[in-house]
């Protein structure tokens, strides 16, 4: 099974700007569709961010969300990148990265990684 491990995450200021990786192993993340969700302090739910599609397709799950978070993939890292931009006080959280097998499906029953925390600072 596809396996699934983030990085990238810490205590940044409040305005910078944070990249979060989603590395892949045992296979390439190429063929799925690779997905970002947060989990919020003292919250058991996780949010859908944006997803990238194996055709390159970016959804994004929540439109306010589109002005400050992007998603890439490096395929020769096998590797997803969440890129947030400007982190305020509503960002920290745990960020998890997932694989399914398209964007658009509704219950992501696929890779789950264990997530890294991110904390925003005032």
């Amino acid at each position: 099974q596809l396996q699934l491990a983030e990085s990238g995450g810490g205590l940044v200021q409040a305005g910078e700007s944070l990249r979060l990786s989603c590395v892949g192993s045992i296979f390439s993340l190429h063929y799925y569709a690779v997905g970002w969700f947060r989990q919020a302090p003292g919250k058991e739910e996780r949010v859908g961010i944006l997803c990238i599609g194996s055709d390159d397709e970016i959804t994004y799950f929540q439109d306010s969300m589109k002005d400050r978070f992007t998603i890439s993939q490096d395929n020769s890292k096998n590797t997803a990148y969440l890129q947030i931009s400007s982190l305020q006080r509503e960002d920290p959280g745990i960020y998890v990265c997932a694989a399914e097998g398209w964007c658009g499906k509704p219950r992501w029953e696929g890779s789950w990684g264990r997530g890294t925390q991110v904390t925003v600072s005032s």
